[in-house]
C-alpha cells in the first residue's frame, strides 16, 4: 500500500504526540501520585444520623493534620456549625484529610486555588487529602446544581 510522503510525516507527528501524551499519563500516574477520585465507601442517606457523619466537623489528629467530616445538605455544607456560611480555621502548613458524603441530592465540593474537586453523592463517602501551604482565605462552592438555594451553598477555610 502506498503512502504519499507528507501523509507519512503526518501519521509520524500524530504518534509522537500521541506518545508523548500516554507517557505523561503514565508517569503522572507512576512518578507523582495523580489519581482519579474514587469512592471510599457507602453509606444509607437514612442513617448517616447514626453514622460517623451523625456529628460532623473538624477533629485535629496530630500537629498539623485534621480530619474534617462534612455531610451536604441542601443548600449548605453541613461541618458542625450552625452558620449558613461556615468557615473553618487552621494553621498554615496543615495537611486536612475531608471525608464527605451527600444527604439527598448530587453536590459538588470544590476548593479555590487547589486541586480539590469532588462530587458528593447520596450513598457514596468520597475523601480526599490537602495541605494548605499559604495563608489566606479559600473558599468551598457546591459546582453542582442542587436547587433553588445553590448559589448559596459555600464555606471557607482561612489559614493563618
Amino acid at each position: 500500500m502506498h503512502i504519499d510522503r507528507l501523509e507519512r510525516y503526518w501519521i509520524i507527528a500524530v504518534g509522537v504526540v500521541f506518545g508523548i501524551f500516554a507517557a505523561a499519563i503514565i508517569a503522572s500516574v507512576v512518578v507523582f501520585g495523580v489519581h482519579l477520585p474514587s469512592p471510599v465507601g457507602r453509606i444509607d442517606p437514612a442513617k448517616i444520623a447514626e453514622s460517623e457523619f451523625a456529628h460532623p466537623g473538624l477533629t485535629q489528629d496530630s500537629d498539623h493534620a485534621y480530619t474534617l467530616h462534612l455531610v451536604a445538605k441542601m443548600w449548605r455544607f453541613d461541618v458542625g456549625s450552625k452558620e449558613p456560611q461556615p468557615t473553618i480555621k487552621l494553621p498554615v502548613g496543615s495537611k486536612l484529610t475531608i471525608i464527605a458524603t451527600s444527604l439527598d441530592v448530587t453536590h459538588g465540593f470544590y476548593i479555590e486555588q487547589h486541586d480539590v474537586n469532588m462530587m458528593l453523592l447520596p450513598g457514596q463517602i468520597s475523601e480526599v487529602v490537602v495541605t494548605f501551604n499559604k495563608p489566606g482565605v479559600y473558599h468551598i462552592i457546591c459546582h453542582e446544581y442542587c436547587g433553588p438555594g445553590h448559589q448559596a451553598m459555600v464555606a471557607s477555610i482561612e489559614i493563618s
